[in-house]
């Protein structure tokens, strides 16, 4: 007998119409009522929030992750579900708060609410409840569309259709369909490099570069942030003529904040000693961040400057695979 909790946080799913437009409104018992019962599953149901996940911050996952580990002897598996615009942040979130956690979190959501007749969420809770019933795997994954994918490697991709989340440079963990469970592929186990830890640091910032991105911004990022992300151009290169931005990294570095350095295109990872545009910033001390993705960097930064700032410290813990985040830098 399998005993599964489903804790609900509000989103699409979860939404009905107003005269503001959707918003979450459906209770955690009516909700629960949609999921198939499977012969020797349990599932009970708790309600942690009923917000649009556009709403979602830091301390949301931190209150989910807490609750889980409350609840870790009591369940077999767990169901978060929630809404869609940030459940890729969410479920990286609690891939590093649960780091080390070994019980399958699954998160799913839905494109169209639950009450209305179009709507995907009635499969996708049916398929999560498949996998966090079925599989043997440990740690959180995100269940969308009949596809199962690492916690840290969902993206949503897409607005609208049901395929809303695609898996970034992982492979897909299995596919589900009508109760049935097809593995696809048995991420590799990974070694303990640090102690779990339910805590974050949310003073992080995410800039995007841009043509004729102003130098001025590092002079503010350098007295009122810990850590900064930069989304660079193709495999890491950020522009040194005329608005030069490398002795902005420099000046960072100089104050002990992590510059990380992603890049905006969303597959393949990046280089960054490929072309001079980008070896100038990883001299300047920006810290790759390879194959990973903008939502797995930005939960992980919070996580490691939590229990470090120490700067290379910091890069260490960001270029070590952590929840299958990471396949080279």
């Amino acid at each position: 007998m399998k005993d599964v909790l489903v804790l609900t946080t509000g989103g699409t799913i979860a939404s009905t119409k107003t005269e503001n437009g959707l918003a979450p409104g459906l209770d955690a018992e009516t909700l629960i009522g949609y999921f198939e019962r499977r012969p020797g599953v349990n599932l009970s149901v708790e309600s942690v929030m009923s917000k649009d996940s556009t709403n979602m911050q830091p301390e949301d996952w931190l209150d989910l992750a807490t609750r889980i580990q409350q609840h870790h002897d009591n369940y077999d598996a767990f169901i978060i579900t929630h809404g869609t615009d940030t459940m890729g942040y969410t479920a990286a979130g609690l891939s590093y708060l649960l780091y080390g956690f070994d019980k399958p979190v699954v998160l799913t959501g839905s494109q169209v609410p639950l009450g209305m007749v179009e709507t995907d969420a009635v499969r996708n809770l049916h398929d999560a409840l498949t996998f966090a019933s079925q599989t043997d795997l440990q740690g959180v994954y995100l269940v969308f569309n009949g596809l199962v994918m690492a916690g840290t490697r969902a993206v949503k991709t897409k607005s609208k259709s049901y395929d809303a989340f695609e898996s970034i440079n992982y492979p897909y963990i299995a596919s589900v369909s009508e109760g049935n469970m097809v593995p696809l592929y048995q991420p590799e186990p990974e070694e303990p490099v640090l102690t779990p830890s339910i805590s974050l640091d949310p003073n992080v910032f995410v800039l995007k570069a841009f043509p004729g991105l102003t130098v001025d911004i590092f002079d503010y990022l350098a007295t009122h942030v810990h850590g900064v992300i930069i989304e660079s151009f193709g495999n890491g290169g950020l522009p040194f003529e005329r608005r030069n931005l490398i002795p902005g990294i420099e000046k960072l570095i100089a104050a002990n904040i992590p510059v990380i350095i992603t890049t905006q295109i969303l597959e393949e990872g990046q280089d960054i000693y490929l072309y001079e545009v980008g070896k100038k910033v990883a001299d300047a001390g920006g810290i790759t961040a390879g194959d990973m993705n903008t939502e797995a960097i930005v939960a992980k930064l919070m996580w490691v400057l939590a229990q470090t700032r120490e700067l290379e410290t910091v890069k260490t813990l960001m270029q070590t695979p952590i929840a299958h985040d990471l396949d080279f830098v």
